[in-house]
């Protein structure tokens, strides 16, 4: 067993141990040696008093001012409050009960120490509250002040049970492991790049003496993280390339042909460009894996309908794969009305060359449910739709040639592969997603993929503008909004409101009344009520139907409703027979009523970037101009209002995503793409490290195709098995 494998809890007892485990997911020697430091303080200058953020974790340096003992319950109680400087601002520390005797006798005035804990506001005043400490002077002799003073002092991602200084003690103990690191960088490549060897590397990240160590080891270790990465996407690809598929050349005169006849517009130029590179893929002997990415609105869907019919041509199935049931009812409704009688293959009245298009997700009928599946088996359907209902065991196809997933970031890999082995032979695969990803995103969560972008608007569509409301600052903004909304009902058209929550949860949140004024209708929070529960949709409706849309038909749609509910509503709304339906983000994707102009979203801060940027898509889909209107509450000056104004300021989803990026870190947005691995980016930034990480796709492209089982490269080969096991573990966890 190598030394990076040993548990902690032999090295640092099993208490510190099990923290670790529990609260920072860190077992072994090497799970400790990767936990870096998130930054570095010079002395003194770690959180300065002045600039401390509410609620989090914090460390400062600072020195004691005063310190003085106060009674209170009738002289039953006593807590010891501390004054902290640090020339910046000052702190008030306070500890109570038994807690108070031994920093009563430590911290004198004129003392300096290292102070620990969670930031809160008490009277107007910040305050830490049984902060743990550190004395840096007097005591312990000359050695720790300079040792202190002298060096860069990492500060660790910590927790409360666990400040960042008893992490670098428990690095301290585990750092002589790290010469025993195995180097998963083959020797030419780190002597090519001039990078450190990875010994060097960890114990620099660790305990730098200069900056240029730490700029040293950061470079090195974001090596590691990419290029172990693309090897295992190169191969992978690599894998994929070996497997053998049904060529599904195009096949003249038959399906997509009568349904491109009866097209009552031309593609765009990016429609068309995108449907030859899937047409090419489609007919080569080895499985298509493309990832399709393209705006809101693009046309996604009728690309990736043609390609289902080109394979329905020469007589394979296709399968769409959609994440929610209402998105998978609402592309089976829009997929048979763009193919009209061609989606009644074998019934009356139907076309001659048509085909079945089939829907199957979880709460259909029995009866329903045995006809599908038979229409699968038997060949009758050509075209099926449906959620994960569709990779369970009992489904069969006769035979399944291409799988088409919508919103991929919701389906992992796990999934892809389990509907892949529905087929004779692994069929084709198009991923379709609707979130832009920035170019080296996809290069790292979907690096197993070739990318396709629509992004030209089809013909006909309009521009839509948007505009943040301070519904907070300017209440009158919020009234106008709601006669913004009326004048668009007048003139024909409808509306959605969103709201980030549905309001039926068992634990009605306490302070009704605080929370009704900062509804709807635009009044003040009431004071003291800073952090009220998000707004409700069954609440907002009720206040807009009696209040500012009296007389208009609002309705609610959210996702605890019943299927068949839902798909009432839905059809009612697309229909014109609803004029506002109040909704939770199950209309963000796919959603598709163009006479829908208007779109209000209430505490739009709570809202990723990318996610106002999917639902604002879901207005001006027709050839009238659509509306956009952000509701915040969030003062001027947040980033929480910068992030909205961004939205506000442009269209292009690919700069919106750049932006979310930057401002969440890829954590997130990573996170919900397909496996944990991605978790394994501890050092990597996606957007930052653009070089690095094409860098590395080419070295590992290089390595993998000289030597693709990697025999050359023992220790690549355990770094792979390392990082496959977490990603698997992953994998399942998300199945």
């Amino acid at each position: 067993m190598s030394a990076l494998d040993e548990p902690l809890k032999k090295i640092l007892g099993g208490t510190t141990a099990k923290v670790m485990a529990e609260q920072l997911g860190l077992n072994t020697v090497g799970d400790l040696l990767h936990h870096y430091p998130r930054r570095y303080a010079e002395r003194g200058e770690l959180t300065r008093l002045s600039d401390l953020p509410l609620d989090e974790h914090v460390t400062v340096v600072a020195r004691v001012a005063d310190a003085r003992v106060l009674k209170f319950n009738n002289g039953r109680g006593q807590r010891l409050e501390v004054t902290l400087t640090d020339g910046s601002g000052r702190l008030q520390l306070v500890f109570f009960g038994k807690g108070i005797h031994k920093p009563h006798k430590e911290l004198l005035p004129g003392r300096r120490a290292m102070f620990a804990g969670k930031v809160s506001v008490f009277n107007r005043k910040l305050q830490l509250a049984h902060p743990e400490y550190a004395l840096l002077d007097g005591e312990d002799g000359e050695e720790a002040v300079d040792a202190f003073a002298g060096r860069l002092m990492p500060i660790y991602p910590a927790c409360q049970q666990m400040a960042s200084w008893k992490i670098a003690k428990a690095v301290d103990a585990v750092l002589p492991s790290a010469r025993e690191a195995l180097d998963p960088l083959p020797e030419a490549l780190r002597a090519g790049r001039a990078l450190l060897p990875l010994p060097e590397a960890l114990e620099k990240v660790h305990r730098p003496r200069t900056k240029a160590d730490i700029e040293d080891a950061r470079s090195r270790l974001k090596w590691d993280e990419a290029f172990v990465l693309q090897v295992a996407l190169a191969r992978r690809r690599m894998a994929e390339t070996q497997l053998p598929a049904t060529p599904r050349p195009l096949t003249p005169g038959g399906l997509l042909d009568a349904f491109d006849a009866k097209l009552p517009f031309t593609l765009t130029e990016g429609q068309q460009k995108v449907s030859r590179e899937i047409f090419d893929d489609l007919a080569t002997d080895h499985p298509m894996h493309r990832l399709l990415q393209g705006e809101v609105g693009s046309g996604k869907t009728l690309v990736a309908l043609r390609a289902m019919l080109a394979v329905v041509d020469t007589g394979g199935q296709a399968a769409m794969l959609a994440p929610t049931e209402v998105l998978a009812q609402q592309h089976h409704r829009s997929i048979t009305e763009m193919m009209g009688e061609l989606a009644e293959g074998g019934m009356l009245g139907g076309a001659e060359q048509g085909t079945k298009v089939v829907l199957l997700t979880g709460s259909m009928g029995a009866a329903a449910r045995r006809q599908a599946l038979l229409d699968l088996v038997t060949g009758e359907a050509g075209i099926v739709i449906g959620t994960h209902a569709l990779i369970e065991d009992k489904v069969q196809f006769h035979d399944l040639g291409l799988v088409v997933v919508d919103e991929q970031h919701r389906f992992g890999v796990e999934q892809r592969d389990a509907l892949r082995g529905k087929g004779k032979q692994p069929p084709h695969l198009l991923v379709m997603t609707a979130t832009p990803i920035p170019r080296t995103v996809a290069m790292t969560v979907f690096g197993d993929l070739e990318t396709s972008v629509l992004d030209q608007l089809p013909a006909g569509r309009s521009p839509i503008a948007s505009h943040v409301v301070p519904a907070k600052d300017k209440p009158h903004f919020l009234a106008r909004a709601w006669e913004r909304v009326r004048e668009e009902v007048e003139a024909g058209h409808q509306a959605y409101v969103v709201c980030p929550r549905i309001g039926d949860e068992e634990d009605a949140p306490k302070g009704k009344g605080a929370k009704k004024k900062s509804g709807a209708s635009g009044g003040e929070a009431a004071a003291g009520e800073d952090k009220r529960p998000p707004l409700a949709v069954l609440e907002v409706a009720d206040q807009l139907a009696k209040g500012p849309l009296a007389g208009l038909r609002v309705e609610v749609l959210h996702g605890r409703m019943h299927p068949d509910d839902k798909d009432t509503v839905m059809r009612r709304f697309a229909a014109g027979e609803v004029d506002v339906l109040v909704a939770t983000t199950v209309i963000e994707v796919g959603v598709n009523v163009p006479n829908a102009t208007a779109m209000v979203i209430m505490d739009a801060d709570r809202f990723g970037v990318s996610q106002l940027h999917q639902l604002r898509g879901r207005v001006g889909r027709g050839s009238a101009p659509g509306l956009c209107l952000l509701v915040s509450e969030m003062p001027e000056a947040s980033p929480a209002r910068a992030r909205l104004a961004a939205v506000a300021g442009t269209l292009d989803g690919f700069e919106l995503s750049r932006i979310d990026l930057e401002q969440r870190r890829e954590g997130d947005v990573l996170g919900q793409a397909q496996s944990g691995a991605r978790t394994s980016l501890r050092m990597l930034a996606v957007i930052e490290d653009e070089q690095v990480i094409e860098a590395a796709r080419e070295e590992a492209t290089a390595v993998v195709t000289t030597d693709p089982e990697l025999t050359g490269y023992p220790e690549l080969r355990t770094a792979l098995q390392a990082l496959l096991d977490a990603e698997r573990e992953q994998y399942l966890d998300k199945g």
